[in-house]
């Protein structure tokens, strides 16, 4: 395949490998891709003052000295036809022959599941413990999950820990099995815990109801998004946070600057490009944690809790890794 498959199910939870060709100039055939290596150069701000750690790559094997660069090309300069073909394909991907299960969402790497599952529980029950009284007890708790996908989240973490759950995906399949997936025939939760409202919209045209959310979960879908609209996201997002909400975003991280995904309109960025998107949203973050248990081959991927006030302390998980325990990529 003459293509950068990168880890492509931002918008509904896939963490597919993601692969140089052979002919990359940069590598020999049987070389173990850590990460891109993107041009170091200095760049010009985007005109929303995003700077990030160098360029990028994207799936052509092409490099970009800025994000600002890619973008452009990509979605154009208030183009709002060439953003409508950028969506509208991204969409189209996971439209098209994707089936609506676990293995399926997930590209084939259904047993990551479990792991997956496992360290957002540890997460969220951190989170729970410092950021609400008696760890929700007694609250009347209400979660909207963004690029829901089939229900994965929602079905193995978030209905058990919230009494409502609202789901967003602009997939319709998916919204469809997730409806299905999430009855109360097929629910194992308590009955006061159940999925709500289906929403099939996409992140960039959704806005939710005012105050309605204590948590709102953003996982493998905002890659999907130009840093204009991630930015405009997060804005109307926040009136759907409750007095002390939080957002929780859980992604794939390029070791570098960004790593653009051609075919399914997706980018993988880096931690240091995530930081400043935050900043610049007026987010802050509360912690962080490193996903543990995911294949080597497989990007990083790091979880942001995400607070609208400066929070009085911030936790970040510290522990040290081997350099090579980080191995976004192979080759084949």
């Amino acid at each position: 395949m003459q293509a950068l498959v990168m880890y492509h199910y931002l918008q509904h939870k896939t963490p597919t490998p993601f692969l140089l060709p052979s002919s990359h100039p940069q590598l020999t055939p049987h070389t173990r891709l850590k990460t891109p290596t993107p041009l170091k150069l200095r760049t010009r701000p985007l005109n929303y003052s995003i700077q990030m750690d160098g360029g990028g790559v994207d799936s052509d094997g092409r490099a970009f000295t800025s994000a600002e660069e890619m973008w452009l090309e990509e979605v154009g300069e208030g183009d709002p036809n060439k953003k409508s073909r950028w969506y509208s394909q991204g969409v189209g991907y996971w439209e098209k022959g994707v089936e609506a299960t676990v293995d399926g969402v997930l590209g084939g790497y259904g047993h990551v599941n479990k792991p997956d599952i496992e360290g957002s529980e540890a997460f969220l029950k951190s989170i729970f413990a410092e950021k609400f009284p008696d760890a929700g007890k007694g609250r009347h708790l209400v979660a909207l999950d963004c690029g829901s996908g089939i229900g994965r989240v929602t079905k193995n973490l978030l209905i058990r820990y919230f009494n409502e759950v609202d789901l967003l995906e602009p997939v319709s399949h998916f919204l469809e099995t997730a409806r299905s997936n999430l009855a109360a025939e097929n629910s194992t939760v308590a009955d006061e815990n159940k999925a709500v409202n289906f929403f099939c919209h996409s992140l960039q045209e959704f806005t939710p109801e005012a105050g309605r959310y204590d948590i709102i979960w953003v996982q493998w879908c905002i890659g999907h998004l130009s840093d204009d609209d991630f930015l405009s996201f997060f804005q109307r997002a926040k009136v759907g946070l409750r007095h002390g909400g939080i957002f929780v975003l859980k992604e794939n991280i390029a070791k570098n600057g960004f790593v653009l995904d051609k075919e399914d309109k997706s980018v993988t960025r880096s931690d240091a490009y995530f930081k400043q998107l935050f900043k610049n949203c007026g987010l802050h973050i509360y912690k962080m944690k490193d996903q543990k248990g995911f294949p080597d081959e497989l990007f990083a991927v790091k979880m942001y809790a995400l607070t609208t006030e400066l929070p009085k302390r911030v936790s970040s998980s510290r522990t040290r890794t081997k350099r090579h325990a980080n191995r976004p990529a192979i080759i084949k």
